[in-house]
């Protein structure tokens, strides 16, 4: 496991760039800040906060590893979700093989804290990125795979890697399209057996296996994403069986987001023995925090309830700062704030703002959102004043971590033991 640079991260100063950050902690230091273990209700935190609770994070951590290690996959989560060296850290900890990227930026961020093993789910065409990459193989101990899908970005990755003078070929798993209308990847098997022959011409790249996505499947349904991770498991045999993998140790095979990575486990379980090791690598990002709409709903953990169940994270505090008539009601919290691509925020509970006991969100429901407010709908017997700060539950974790740069990690009982940095 790569060196843990994020200590460093506590070194920061505290300012007025962190939202709802306590005024008076102005000057501090993000350690000495997350000494104090102050309350989130009563430690001069101001509104909106989004908070991400310290137990669920740590049980999410831990069910998706054992899961892994139960079905006999390798990890790489998906880094895309958190941007958070923090908990690339914590997931490495609990045994992933490395973090997942999406673009080049994302891997500088990971190499800059430490991350020795990186996937990058999509093919680099870049030069500039390239010519980056190139002096990152320098290290011997910095393993790197992206996808290739084209006989032309297969050139560009050559063309930019022996310019910079690539100490070594750069490893590459030709993508398997999901299908027409889905988002990358060659469509056909010849299209993807005609970008390995140009990846076995690039003296820059070396061929390490294959891989795609399964989420892209059009119409997904647990019948056509097993058919076409069948798809993806053939194309590796085949391609062993062709000799293609003759410069690997090992041939990864690799899918899995996190709306099906049970079809990835049953399917990459049959896959039949090769003339190497084969790295079953699994992608699943969204676990680490989960969510309350679009992943509660689509958690694989819903058709294998048996293998455990990932917990909600996420808890987004905002104050009512309006009470026009008995229906209507308007927190400080917005787009800026919350996540809305998917999902509208779900009132949960409501802190009383004169005792500060909590209570279930009876007849409240978030209806729409402003840039800085959020519109409220409530029921004629709904208990809800001014002053009151009402706990919502966010839907998708993706555009939620990408709206806040420190973030409350909070324990049960409402202290706040660690603040979580994010690079977006």
């Amino acid at each position: 496991m790569p060196a843990d640079r994020t200590e460093l991260l506590r070194d920061e100063r505290v300012d007025c760039r962190f939202k709802a950050l306590p005024p008076d902690a102005e000057g501090l230091t993000v350690g000495e800040l997350a000494a104090q273990r102050r309350d989130l209700f009563t430690g001069g935190f101001t509104t909106p906060v989004l908070a991400l609770s310290a137990e669920s994070v740590e049980h999410n951590l831990a069910l998706l590893q054992t899961y892994s290690e139960r079905h006999g996959l390798a990890f790489a989560p998906h880094g895309k979700t958190s941007m958070s060296p923090q908990l690339f850290a914590r997931q490495l900890a609990h045994g992933a093989w490395g973090i997942t990227a999406a673009v080049p930026h994302q891997a500088r961020v990971y190499r800059a804290h430490g991350i020795s093993r990186i996937f990058l789910a999509n093919e680099v065409v870049d030069a500039a990125a390239l010519r980056w990459l190139a002096g990152e193989l320098a290290d011997p101990d910095f393993r790197f795979i992206c996808y290739a899908d084209s006989v032309r970005g297969v050139e560009l990755m050559n063309e930019a890697l022996t310019e910079a003078g690539t100490p070594r070929p750069l490893d590459v798993v030709v993508e398997l399209g999901a299908g027409d209308g889905a988002r990358t990847g060659a469509r056909t098997e010849a299209e993807c057996a005609a970008v390995a022959d140009a990846v076995a011409a690039a003296p820059a790249l070396r061929l390490a296996g294959v891989a795609g996505y399964e989420g892209e499947v059009p119409g997904a349904d647990g019948e056509k994403v097993r058919a076409w991770l069948r798809r993806l498991v053939a194309l590796a045999a085949e391609f062993d069986g062709a000799g293609r993998f003759a410069d690997t140790e090992e041939i990864v095979v690799s899918a899995g987001g996190s709306a099906w990575f049970d079809a990835v486990a049953d399917v990459f379980a049959e896959i039949p023995g090769l003339s190497r090791p084969v790295l079953k690598l699994l992608r699943s990002g969204a676990y680490v925090s989960h969510d309350d709409g679009h992943y509660r709903h689509l958690t694989p953990f819903n058709r294998v309830p048996g293998e455990g169940a990932l917990q909600p994270a996420f808890r987004l505090w905002a104050q009512v700062v309006s009470r026009p008539s008995a229906e209507q009601a308007l927190l400080n919290a917005g787009k800026r704030d919350a996540a809305y691509d998917l999902d509208l925020p779900e009132a949960q509970v409501v802190r009383d703002g004169r005792t500060g006991e909590i209570r279930p969100a009876d007849g409240i429901t978030v209806s729409g959102l402003s840039d800085q407010h959020g519109w409220v709908r409530t029921a004629p017997d709904a208990d809800l004043e001014v002053g009151d700060w009402v706990g919502m539950g966010l839907s998708h974790p993706c555009t939620a971590f990408d709206k806040w740069q420190l973030i409350p990690l909070v324990q049960a009982d409402g202290t706040v033991s660690e603040y979580i940095r994010t690079f977006f």
